[in-house]
C-alpha cells in the first residue's frame, strides 16, 4: 500500500495523475537547512525525513511504502522556502526577477528495508518584474505556502519566461521520476 507523507493538495493531484492508489499521512518534519548544507542535500534530507516519519507512523504495516517529497527554489546557493509574509514574498520575487534559478525537487520512496530516491532539477528564468507586477502578484495571495513565492500552475506562470526541466517538478512532485520509483518498488499505478 502506498502512502503520501504530505498535506499538499498539489502533490495529491500530481500523484493522482499517475493513477496511483494511495492514502495521505500527516507528518511534521522540521525544514531547517544546516549550516553549509548544500541545497540539493537539504532538499533530499527533508524529503527522506518526511518519508521515514510516515513509515514510522505506520509501524510494521506489511507492504507499506511511503512517498515523501520536497521542492525548493535555489538562487545563488540560497534556498528560498515559503515566504513568511507579503514583504518576504515581494523580496523573493524581486530577487528572482530577470534571473535564472533552479527548482530542486526530490522524492523518496521508503518501505521496510528499502529506500529509493529521485532528484529532479529544473531551471526557470523569470521575466523582469517591476514593482507594480510584484505587488499585483503578491496581492493575489498565490505566493503564500509556495517555495520561492510563486506557483507555476497558477498566475505565477505569467512570471516565467523559460522553463528547462520538469513542470510537475516545479509544482512539487516530478512525475516522470516518481513513476520510475513506483515501478522500481513494484507498486501498481492503475
Amino acid at each position: 500500500m502506498l502512502h503520501l507523507a504530505s498535506q499538499s493538495p498539489r502533490r495529491r493531484q500530481l500523484l493522482e495523475q499517475l493513477g496511483a492508489t494511495f492514502a495521505v499521512l500527516d507528518v511534521e518534519v522540521p525544514e531547517v537547512r544546516a549550516p553549509h548544507e548544500p541545497p540539493r542535500d537539504y532538499v533530499s534530507r527533508v524529503a527522506r525525513d518526511k518519508a521515514r516519519a510516515g513509515l514510522a507512523k505506520l509501524g510494521t504495516a506489511a507492504g507499506a511504502w511511503v512517498l515523501g517529497a520536497d521542492t525548493e527554489v535555489v538562487l545563488d546557493d540560497e534556498v528560498f522556502g515559503k515566504p513568511r509574509d507579503a514583504a518576504d514574498a515581494a523580496a523573493m520575487l524581486r530577487r528572482l526577477s530577470g534571473r535564472v534559478h533552479e527548482v530542486v525537487s526530490v522524492a523518496w520512496l521508503v518501505g521496510a528495508g528499502r529506500e529509493l530516491d529521485a532528484v529532479c532539477v529544473s531551471r526557470v528564468r523569470f521575466a523582469a518584474l517591476d514593482e507594480a507586477a510584484v505587488a499585483a502578484y503578491v496581492a493575489t495571495g498565490e505566493s503564500f505556502g509556495k517555495a520561492g513565492a510563486y506557483a507555476i500552475q497558477g498566475r505565477g506562470a505569467a512570471l516565467v519566461e523559460y522553463l528547462e526541466g520538469s513542470y510537475s517538478g516545479v509544482m512539487g512532485l516530478p512525475l516522470f521520476e516518481t513513476a520510475r520509483l513506483l515501478r522500481e518498488a513494484g507498486l501498481d499505478q492503475g
